[in-house]
């Protein structure tokens, strides 16, 4: 085998082009495996995990391209080079892009009714494009990430000023008059609001909302920092108020990550003066908070959304911790702890949504004996390096460590898929837990990846691990939902309705029923 490296010095492509020429040449005749990425730390890394790593990248730093290729012979990798160059120098031309436009004036002029931008871009560039679309009198959409925060500020401090919505930096998801931007769901219309601070987070809730019969007016996505004492929630109190005067609105629903206490306190205040019925769900806020009586708290994001539908449409639901028949979990459970040896009893979370990683670390934390790992730790949870595992581990794989000069795992589920594998391998492990997302921006077959990574690690490992995952979508998304669903359910994988119901029916399959105590109070 040859492992080949061009270094391409001083050269930016965006990510999903990269993706793109590296799943094109990686499929080549004579290639064994092929990347193109940016040469940061951390694609670094991933390159020596993955066996792709030579000397001569240490050259490149993050701001050149790399394009490694491990093939059969020098041969093929340098013909493989030179296709990857050649992709590359077509740039937009070979994602197929009906209209380019080379400057943020030249699309503005030519889209004269616009009333929104779009900004996915490198974060150091983001601010600076950001303004200008203000400046024009556009609500802004702010995708990428790495923004610094005083930025974000100055932006959302302009947009209040102007009356103009500031969404983000690392919105990942909005819905807008029925547009998604970002990654987002086929969703339903109807009649609740919901502003987010979590981009995966929104795609749950409204997810659950269209699927179980109901619909939303607007979502919008404020960005991950914008509930932090430093932004003081201003896109958030600016989407309240929207929705508080939209007659189309008659219920708010509100999803955070960890917000400050101080700041969370003011919001409730605005919203118990909305005259509306509101959901919240603020992710990881253990502190008791006071709320007016138009305020209903949710405890996770199935039950954020199942309490929206109830005061949308008078859906009914029942707050225990499974919506599946019990004497149907009970053998389901049974089935998994029989085939576990008496030593596997760890759980190794893989997730592509970070809202997914902390609601899970949550919820383990209450029903889990031993210690929690995770790169993104939040409650009881210790840090460790998202390329490690230890005893409980939950990994977030869309972290900023995996993302750098590469397409998120929504998009890209490569590096998650030989993750699998590799946990799957471990002796200690009784449970792989998954999310798997559907919608605009996301693969359009992530179950029949994920598939095909679980058989494969079961073909070649004399040992059965179980593997727990929710799928987050709706029938009318592109991947489609239920078809999502067989092929995960025809590889052995067990499927539940949410995130918060496959992390409760891990821990009863690792630690043999011994976690159930806590599940029905």
């Amino acid at each position: 085998m040859e492992v080949k490296v061009k270094i391409l010095y001083n050269e930016f492509h965006d990510s999903i082009l990269l993706m793109k020429v590296s799943e094109k040449i990686r499929d080549l005749e004579g290639i064994i495996d092929a990347a193109a990425l940016m040469a940061t730390e951390g694609n670094k890394e991933i390159l020596k995990n993955i066996g792709l790593y030579i000397d001569e990248i240490d050259k490149a730093d993050a701001s050149d391209l790399i394009i490694v290729v491990k093939a059969k012979d020098e041969l093929y990798a340098d013909k493989a080079i030179s296709e990857a160059i050649s992709l590359l120098s077509k740039g937009a031309e070979y994602l197929e892009a009906e209209e380019r436009y080379y400057t943020l004036d030249d699309a503005f002029q030519a889209l004269r009714n616009a009333n929104l931008c779009f900004i996915s871009i490198p974060g150091e560039y983001a601010a600076i494009e950001a303004e200008k679309a203000l400046e024009l009198g556009l609500h802004v959409h702010i995708f990428s990430s790495n923004v610094p925060i005083e930025d974000e500020v100055r932006l959302k401090d302009i947009g209040r000023r102007k009356g103009l919505l500031v969404m983000g930096p690392d919105a990942g998801t909005s819905i807008i008059g029925g547009v998604g931007l970002g990654f987002a769901n086929k969703i339903k219309r109807g009649d609740i609001g919901i502003v987010a601070a979590s981009g995966t987070g929104l795609q749950e809730v409204s997810s659950i909302i269209s699927r179980y019969g109901g619909g939303i007016s607007q979502a919008i996505g404020v960005g991950s920092r914008d509930l932090s004492d430093e932004v003081g929630g201003i896109t958030t109190l600016m989407a309240i108020n929207y929705f508080k005067d939209d007659p189309e609105t008659r219920v708010i629903l509100l999803v955070s990550k960890p917000p400050s206490p101080i700041i969370a306190k003011k919001i409730l205040e605005e919203l118990g003066n909305c005259g509306k019925k509101v959901v919240v769900y603020f992710i990881g806020l253990r502190e008791k908070l006071n709320a007016n009586d138009n305020i209903f708290f949710a405890s996770t994001l199935e039950d954020a959304a199942f309490k929206a539908l109830y005061h949308s449409t008078g859906f009914h639901y029942s707050e225990a911790p499974f919506t599946i028949d019990k004497d149907v979990l009970h053998k389901l459970v049974e089935k998994e702890i029989d085939r576990l040896d008496k030593d596997q009893r760890f759980v190794r979370g893989l997730f592509t949504g970070g809202t997914f990683a902390t609601e899970s670390q949550l919820i383990l934390g209450d029903l889990l004996n031993d210690d929690i790992y995770s790169n993104t730790p939040i409650y009881k949870s210790r840090y460790i390096h998202g390329m490690e595992s230890k005893e409980n581990t939950i990994i977030d794989m869309g972290a900023e460590e995996f993302v750098e000069g590469r397409p998120h795992p929504m998009i890209d589920p490569r590096l998650r898929n030989m993750r699998i594998i590799k946990e799957m391998y471990e002796t200690n492990v009784a449970v792989i837990l998954l999310d798997i997302v559907l919608g605009y921006g996301s693969h359009n077959d992530p179950a029949g990846e994920v598939s095909k990574s679980v058989i494969k690690a079961r073909q070649n490992s004399d040992k059965y691990v179980s593997v727990v995952c929710s799928v987050t979508g709706t029938y009318e998304d592109i991947q489609n939902y239920r078809e999502q669903v067989d092929k995960l359910e025809s590889a052995g994988i067990i499927v539940m309705p949410s995130n918060a119901q496959a992390t409760r029916l891990a821990a009863l399959i690792a630690t043999r029923w011994d976690a159930s105590k806590f599940l029905w109070r």
